[in-house]
């Protein structure tokens, strides 16, 4: 059976872009899979823990040398790696906050990279230990960061959830933008007809998953 896992970051609720987006895809994931099963996750609006020393200790710490207190600091990082595991493919919505992510979303980051158990390092250097997974990554910004923008620069975000997703072994990773909101935002352009080549794209890529 076909697992998908889809996570919200955002703290908007229905005037969140990236929302709307993720929520497309997989409505239309759902269309082209209808005996797949959704796992969701809304970060925006229900907080990952920090982490923290505790937590820190029992990551670190020989399985069967871990206390109830150390485990129970791990439940939700397993769980959350559980997911990864369990889905073949995911999808995110992270908006763009100051060029990089949401607190909440890196928050989510940090709980499911673990030595050991989503990579491993060796005297050749980091190892994913997810397979056979891939990403869609739905992006949101109030202005325009791509590539050959005066702004490109600035743009964090993109090489950052690469990077760390590549880290864990998910290497095959799409972006779809959604970029230059700032206008909708202040009511220069229309919502819909703005969104409207983007919901197709992100719609069409669903379907073909």
């Amino acid at each position: 059976m076909s697992i998908l896992l889809h996570i919200d970051a955002s703290p908007r609720g229905e005037r969140s872009v990236s929302r709307q987006l993720t929520h497309d895809f997989a409505s239309a994931w759902k269309q082209a899979h209808p005996d797949g099963r959704i796992i969701y996750r809304d970060l925006g609006h229900n907080p990952v823990p920090f982490v923290n020393e505790t937590w820190i200790a029992a990551a670190y710490s020989p399985p069967d040398a871990l206390s109830p207190e150390l485990r129970a600091a791990l439940a939700i990082s397993n769980e959350f790696i559980a997911e990864l595991e369990t889905a073949s493919e995911y999808v995110f919505g992270v908006p763009m906050h100051n060029f990089s992510v949401p607190a909440a979303f890196k928050a989510y980051i940090d709980q499911v990279v673990r030595v050991g158990r989503t990579f491993a390092v060796d005297e050749s250097g980091y190892k994913g230990l997810l397979h056979s997974k891939s990403a869609t990554v739905i992006t949101s910004s109030g202005g325009a960061y791509r590539s050959g923008s005066p702004f490109a620069p600035y743009n964090y975000q993109e090489p950052w959830i690469r990077a760390i997703l590549g880290l864990i072994g998910v290497t095959e990773v799409e972006f779809v933008v959604a970029d230059g909101l700032s206008e909708v935002e202040f009511g220069k352009r229309d919502r819909e007809q703005y969104l409207k080549p983007i919901r197709e794209q992100v719609q069409r890529k669903a379907l073909a998953a």
